[in-house]
């Protein structure tokens, strides 16, 4: 599928690391490095600029070296980006570690993954189907 892309950073296009990749990196656009303390969040700019055709999102979705290694995360994982936005992809990134993180221009900060969605239409009706789970919340199948 091709999606036009502006790219305004000084950086190369989101790209997949390997051939089995589903998610593109997206890299930190900064004029200057930023510090992100412990339990503070930010929205980081990328400078890029996406059109997705409708009946696709983008999600931007956490690194999971990041995360394991530096308690980094995306806030709202995954982000959407819907395929009528034509602002500034940007990542609200969090620090859930007890130490400081510096974000410097060019680091791999997230991951967006396209997807294809599917819109509905509802039908309102007196009851639902029944099913064995029914009407049980978190946690009614087990652990096991």
């Amino acid at each position: 599928m091709k999606v036009d892309i502006v790219n305004k950073s000084t950086h190369p296009n989101p790209s997949y690391a390997t051939i089995g990749s589903a998610g593109l990196d997206l890299r930190a656009f900064l004029n200057d490095s930023i510090i992100l303390r412990p339990f503070e969040r930010m929205i980081i700019p990328t400078g890029i600029y996406i059109s997705l055709p409708i009946g696709y999102e983008a999600q931007v979705r956490p690194r999971s070296g990041l995360a394991v290694k530096h308690g980094l995360t995306v806030m709202n994982s995954p982000g959407t980006i819907d395929s009528d936005y034509r602002g500034e992809v940007a990542v609200i990134l969090a620090n859930f570690s007890n130490s400081d993180f510096e974000v410097k221009n060019g680091d791999r900060i997230a991951q967006m993954v396209i997807t294809k969605y599917e819109k509905i239409r509802w039908v309102n009706v007196e009851k639902l189907s029944d099913t064995d789970r029914g009407h049980h919340r978190f946690g009614s199948t087990g652990t096991e």
